[in-house]
């Protein structure tokens, strides 16, 4: 089972559509799930998908932010998910780059609880842009 982090902490997934790998998926495909090493260029004919799950094989692995970054940029606007190794210390960072939840499994959940997501759950008031602009 996998939970879902969102600024108001951990949730049930709740969507019932069925992710299509990229490899496989046709450009009218609803839900898609994107490797790491995917070129977001390849996407722009699939911005019309309800979600996309861009994978994160390893916490060290910053690539998926860069996907989401780019899938923004081009106009995006459906709910994109990180999934697999992302840790709690980087769900600002996740935000800032254009996701919207991150889907971790049960055993992340039980090293790093809610209390250590939502610590950071208020990632627009704590960017170093911010601090900048306030000075």
């Amino acid at each position: 089972m996998t939970i879902l982090v969102t600024d108001q902490g951990f949730a049930p997934d709740t969507y019932t559509g069925t992710f299509v790998p990229l490899g496989e998926a046709a450009n009218d495909v609803r839900a898609l799930d994107v490797p790491s090493d995917a070129d977001p260029d390849t996407l722009a004919d699939r911005l019309s998908a309800e979600v996309i799950r861009v994978d994160f094989p390893s916490f060290a692995d910053g690539r998926g932010f860069t996907i989401a970054a780019r899938l923004r940029r081009m106009g995006f606007a459906g709910r994109l998910r990180a999934r697999g190794h992302v840790i709690s210390d980087q769900y600002a960072m996740a935000r800032r780059s254009g996701f919207d939840e991150v889907e971790i499994s049960d055993e992340l959940a039980q090293r790093q609880p809610e209390p250590e997501w939502l610590f950071r759950s208020q990632w627009r008031d704590h960017d170093y842009q911010s601090r900048l602009r306030d000075s």
